[in-house]
């Protein structure tokens, strides 16, 4: 057996002595460690917390190489400032826009590569799917363009679908390789991951960047999965006038305090469910409180559930766990 082998899945070193720490697995010859051995073969879910600061050290790292790196982003959650990532990494960066296939069809790429182009300077922006293989013979002409030797990084968000992605171009362009343990868990990869692609590229995947001010993060586990969706949004749009409310699941209301009659439109979850009621109903109110005058065409972004599309001007009050970043932007769509 191989000396300080590592988990095929996650990256962490193979453990048997202790069952409650990561890496742990009965036998030391096994691929896999127990936990992605469980979200492998059965979808058992077991969050694992990481530690923010070894994953800055990791991006750090990533710089000093001045290789390429790719910055998936989940193109439901995309960041309020997306430049943060260079805080880390003087590298060249092919913005990479995960998880085409959950956003409805009639929205044209271009809009939304252009939304962006206009706010930020990457070396290049594409949009894919993981799940389907959307551009992905584009994204391999782009990387082969741009690479600076043949390893290329991939960082980004917990959920951004970076091991999927690895998974499908394994499946592309490369032979008889073991795929990356991915699931709808935060932090499912917990170290480096070098994977050979073939003689032009190796891809090395690295931990998902912890954002504490993410939902998933403070919502029951029973979410994980429907938060990480694969199907395509239908968006969900209400007409509301002033004193009336949308309650979201069991974890976030709007109030419409201010304004004449608008449009409201939720790009979230197709299983999440909406109800509409007046401002009177209690329901939700013992969540953190807070308020937002939106102007003309802008979106109420709830980090890491998606956004909330809002025609004309209005005053919002909104209930939500206190550390759910939320935040607005001009409509992306």
């Amino acid at each position: 057996m191989k000396k300080n082998k590592k988990c095929l899945g996650c990256g962490v070193v193979l453990q048997n002595d202790n069952i409650l720490k990561i890496g742990y697995t009965p036998n030391l010859d096994n691929d896999y460690c127990m936990r992605c051995f469980k979200v492998k073969n059965y979808g058992e879910i077991e969050t694992i917390t990481g530690n923010r600061e070894e994953y800055i050290n990791i991006l750090k790292n990533v710089s000093k190489t001045k290789d390429l790196v790719l910055y998936i982003v989940d193109i439901l959650n995309i960041r309020e400032n997306l430049d943060d990532i260079k805080e880390y990494l003087n590298n060249d960066i092919i913005l990479v826009l995960n998880k085409r296939d959950v956003l409805p069809k009639s929205i044209k790429d271009e809009k939304i590569i252009n939304y962006l182009m206009e706010r930020y300077e990457f070396t290049d922006y594409i949009i894919v799917s993981s799940l389907n293989g959307y551009n992905l013979k584009e994204l391999y002409k782009r990387i082969l363009k741009y690479k600076k030797s043949n390893d290329v990084y991939l960082v980004g968000e917990t959920n951004a679908g970076k091991s999927s992605l690895i998974n499908k171009m394994i499946g592309s362009f490369s032979k008889g390789l073991p795929s990356l343990t991915t699931s709808s868990v935060p932090e499912t990869t917990l170290n480096k991951i070098k994977i050979v692609i073939n003689k032009n590229l190796n891809l090395i995947d690295t931990p998902g960047v912890v954002d504490e001010y993410n939902i998933i993060y403070h919502l029951n586990s029973k979410y994980y999965k429907e938060l990480n969706t694969r199907r395509e949004i239908k968006p969900k749009t209400y007409q509301l006038y002033k004193g009336q409310s949308l309650l979201i699941g069991d974890f976030f209301r709007l109030d419409y305090l201010e304004g004449d009659r608008n449009s409201f439109t939720l790009y979230i979850p197709n299983g999440i469910s909406v109800k509409k009621v007046s401002l009177k109903n209690p329901s939700l109110k013992e969540f953190s409180y807070t308020e937002f005058t939106t102007k003309f065409h802008e979106d109420l972004v709830i980090y890491g559930l998606g956004f909330i599309k809002i025609v004309l001007n209005a005053k919002i009050g909104i209930y939500k766990n206190k550390d759910v970043k939320t935040f607005l932007r001009s409509n992306l769509i």
